[in-house]
Order: C-alpha cells, then sequence, then structure tokens
C-alpha cells in the first residue's frame, strides 16, 4: 500500500483526496498546505466520512513538509486558481514559482516519488516540476488530457442521451484552447461518433470543449474542482493497481509526433513508476497540424517561463 501527498488543500486538492481515499487503495493520504489548521479540517472532515463510506485510508493535514516523507505518488494542485477574464497563461509567474518551491520541498523528503501535476497553465507547470525535481520523464506528468476527454465525453453523452460510459474518446495538445480533440478516435459503444453526430454539431461540441474550463470559470467564478480532482486520483488508482491503462496525460516529448523538449498531451500506457509508453498514433495532415500549432502555443509559453 502506497503514500500518497495532494499538495494543496483548495477545492481541487480536497476533491483528489477525497476520491482517492473512497476507492481504499492507499494507506496514508497527506494533505499538504501553507494554511495547516484549513488542511488538517478538510482531512479530519474526509476520514470522518470513512466510516459512513466504508474506506480505511488514513488521511491527515499538515503545513510541514516533513509529514510528506517517503511519499510514492506526489500530486500537486497548489497555485492561484483562474478567475473572470483570465486566461491559463496569465498565471505562469505566480503559480511557476508556486511549484517549483513545492516540488524542491518534497524531493528533500521523497528520494523518488512520482509527481502529478494538476496547477495551470498545465503544461508549463509540469515542466516546471520536471526541471525542479531532477527526477526522469516517466515519472513527472500532468493531469489535463483525463479532464479534457471527460468534458468532451459528458458533452458527448448528453448530446445523445447515452451513458457516458459508453463513450471513449482521445484528444491531443496542450491544455486549453489549442487542445486537440479528436473525433477519428471517439466512439460510442464502438460506433464511430460521426455516424451518430452530424459534422456541424460535432465540431460545436468539440468547440464547447475546448472552451470547457472557462465555462465553469463564468458560471462559477473560480476553476472546477470534481472532475480535475476525480480524473487525478484516477491517475494515481492506474499507478498503484498497475493497470496499464490508455490515458492522455501531459508527458515530455523526445522525438514523438516530431517534437522535442516540449511537454504536451498524448496517450500514454500508465502503470507502476508512471508512464510505461508513449503512443504515437498515426496522425493525419488536418490533425497533425493542429496538433503542431497546439505545440507552438505550449512552447511559446515555456519560452517566456524560461526567460522569467
Amino acid at each position: 500500500m502506497s503514500k500518497v501527498t495532494v499538495v494543496g488543500a483548495g477545492n481541487v486538492g480536497a476533491t483528489v483526496a477525497n476520491v482517492l481515499a473512497h476507492k481504499d487503495l492507499v494507506r496514508e493520504i497527506v494533505l499538504l498546505d501553507i494554511k495547516g489548521d484549513f488542511a488538517k479540517g478538510k482531512s479530519l472532515d474526509s476520514f470522518q466520512q470513512a466510516p459512513i463510506d466504508y474506506y480505511s485510508t488514513r488521511m491527515t493535514g499538515s503545513e510541514d513538509y516533513a509529514d510528506t516523507a517517503d511519499s510514492d505518488i506526489v500530486v500537486i494542485t497548489a497555485g492561484i486558481p483562474r478567475r473572470p477574464g483570465m486566461s491559463r497563461d496569465d498565471l505562469i509567474s505566480t503559480n511557476a514559482n508556486i511549484v517549483s518551491t513545492v516540488t524542491k520541498s518534497i524531493m528533500q523528503y521523497s528520494k523518488n516519488p512520482i509527481i502529478i501535476v494538476v496547477s495551470n497553465p498545465l503544461d508549463v507547470m509540469t515542466y516546471a516540476a520536471q526541471e525542479a525535481s531532477g527526477l526522469p520523464d516517466t515519472q513527472v506528468f500532468g493531469m489535463a488530457g483525463i479532464l479534457d476527454t471527460a468534458r468532451y465525453r459528458a458533452f458527448l453523452a448528453m448530446e445523445l442521451e447515452v451513458s457516458p460510459k459508453d463513450i471513449q474518446a482521445m484528444l491531443l495538445g496542450g491544455h486549453g484552447d489549442t487542445m486537440v480533440p479528436l473525433p477519428r478516435y471517439t466512439t460510442v459503444a464502438g460506433i464511430p461518433i460521426t455516424e451518430l453526430v452530424a459534422e456541424d454539431r460535432l465540431n460545436e461540441i468539440v468547440e464547447r470543449t475546448k472552451k470547457g474550463g472557462g465555462e465553469l470559470v463564468k458560471l462559477m467564478g473560480t476553476s472546477a474542482w470534481y472532475a480535475p480532482g476525480a480524473a487525478a486520483a484516477q491517475m494515481v488508482a492506474a499507478i498503484v493497481r498497475d493497470e496499464d491503462r490508455i490515458f492522455p496525460c501531459c508527458a515530455k516529448l523526445n522525438g514523438e509526433y516530431g517534437l522535442k523538449d516540449i511537454f504536451l498531451g498524448v496517450p500514454v500506457k500508465l502503470g507502476k513508476g508512471g508512464i510505461k509508453q508513449v503512443l504515437e498514433l498515426k496522425l493525419d495532415e488536418a490533425e497533425m497540424a493542429l496538433m503542431k500549432e497546439s505545440a507552438e502555443h505550449v512552447k511559446a509559453v515555456i519560452d517566456v517561463y524560461k526567460n522569467m
């Protein structure tokens, strides 16, 4: 059984911890936050749920990195959330400093963790965490594609009035407006989505997916948390169980898709030790053009980070 640390006890971090505890997969979850009492309160509340929902995972809150010692997996959600009118890129300066500091502090107490980054702007924050940690590429990656595909699948389930359980989808690229949903790789119980939804309507759903985070920010005045938290917990579960799940994750590319020195959303095989394989799909010309456009946008933001 593993020890998992979740950094950041805000809505997303608390949801990651709570959803993961319900899966009853790990021995211990530490919820870490600079507001120590806040983290302790959320952890205590969540563990008081254990006798009701029937799980054994111990959850503790702390502001002390020493309590994260020997963590097997660390999920970083720390950072300021998006506000209305704010793009993910606006967050870069503040959140890059937070993510880098958090990562270095974690590494003081855990020698060889797997790090999952959730903080935005996601692709660049994952780059910053990998640089600060010095860990192999396979052990530092970001949660974005699972959330993005979940939104895409949810919208399709609403459109078709079918169970979201039966919808499978894949998308690539950066987390945000330049993501690349792939209708060609989208099915409903094995049936290609193009046979069930007209092209113009499908394009509208793809556009809604690209702006899915912004839609929620406008409605609530802050970023989403239920779906992002559950998505990160699903990644932790795949690693702990060594499930070899195929998920779209923000991973470092070393020549795949003709790209290098960039973190970008691609399908990976996720299991024990982190990323076991990056899968390189055969994209058509239009899909590859969108992928390269997305990569250029992410690279521009990484360059901003590098020059900070």
